[in-house]
């Protein structure tokens, strides 16, 4: 395909000004230079919305929109709406990307209506670094191989089969304009799920690309993501209702199924979240939420299980919330988190 496709880089910004320069420097340098790059200030309130107006003066590709906060989807949605590009391309302002990142996304592409190229990406931690992947085996999907290896399997799985991430794709931006109906700015915690379900169920080539570690997600312990969020119970739920509507919409394979499952998988963060900091009456909470949502239930109808230890050990306590699994399973995290910390 040739250059002159455009594609839009869309980076919402909120109290960034440490990691920005970073961020903006890796999408300037890009490879592919046909490129429009939308900085999205959520109302920031430290420097980021001078460094962001400083940069477009610098690179006329950028573009700087300043917004009253919304929070990250309102300030995604709004880059969405003020983008111009064939494809879209989500970037975070506290990650970076290889400068070569979206050529060779770009290369992957076949130029029809509805693709989604991933590529893989890298977790980066004050103690090093680690690489990640998606389920699905790299290739390219189309036809009867995305209706039968794809779609009935995003959701539902301890390791996601195709991350349901917004960011390291590039995407048809039709497959997201065509989906932000279902975008709740309410939801704060996996709330791309909300954008990247339906756009993966109404893709007609979904690519996974094999190696390709371009995107750097930075593990930032400041963010609201990695503390104790005292609502994430009530936004579990309502992630749970978009989740159904959108298999109800898409008339998705199996939907009950893969709803519930997933919902286990939430609610396995929603006791991570409690234990690590919701006080001392977080144990009986953590059992009596089990009970109210009748986990046991779920987890042996559909014989869910978890490689992961620490997950093992929480769906033991969904499974038979007694308080002495609860109070192993938070001596557990509390030790997890000091060798991280």
């Amino acid at each position: 395909m040739k250059e002159q496709v455009l594609i839009s880089v869309i980076v919402p910004v909120y109290a960034a000004e440490k990691y920005l320069e970073r961020c903006v420097n890796s999408l300037t340098g890009q490879t592919w230079k046909n490129l429009e790059i939308l900085l999205i200030d959520d109302g920031a309130k430290d420097r980021s919305p001078q460094m962001c107006d400083e940069f477009a003066e610098k690179d006329n590709r950028i573009r700087v929109v300043h917004k009253e906060n919304g929070g990250l989807m309102s300030a995604w949605m709004r880059g969405v709406k003020e983008s111009t590009g064939e494809y879209l391309c989500f970037v975070d302002s506290d990650d970076w990307i290889n400068l070569d990142m979206i050529e060779k996304m770009q290369q992957q592409t076949a130029g029809v209506k509805g693709e989604v190229v991933c590529c893989n990406f890298v977790i980066s931690r004050p103690d090093g670094e680690s690489r990640q992947c998606h389920g699905l085996a790299p290739g390219v999907y189309e036809k009867e191989a995305l209706e039968e290896k794809v779609k009935p399997h995003l959701l539902g799985n301890e390791n996601r089969s195709v991350c349901l991430s917004r960011c390291m794709k590039l995407i048809s931006r039709e497959l997201v304009e065509q989906n932000m109906k279902f975008c709740d700015p309410a939801i704060r915690m996996g709330e791309d799920v909300n954008i990247m379900l339906p756009a993966l169920l109404d893709a007609r080539r979904i690519v996974i690309m094999k190696d390709s570690w371009f995107y750097h997600y930075f593990y930032n312990e400041e963010s609201m993501v990695h503390k104790y969020d005292e609502g994430m119970y009530e936004n579990v739920l309502r992630l749970n209702r978009v989740i159904f509507d959108i298999l109800e919409e898409k008339k998705a394979r199996d939907k009950k199924m893969q709803a519930e499952k997933e919902s286990i998988f939430l609610f396995m963060l929603v006791i991570k979240n409690e234990l690590r900091g919701g006080g001392s009456q977080a144990p009986s909470k953590v059992r009596q939420l089990c009970l109210d949502n009748r986990t046991g239930e779920k987890i042996r109808k559909y014989n869910i299980t978890a490689s992961d230890k620490a997950n093992r050990l929480i769906l033991s306590v969904m499974k038979k919330p007694s308080m002495g699994k609860i109070a192993l399973l938070q001596t557990v995290l509390r030790i997890y988190d000091r060798m991280r910390g």
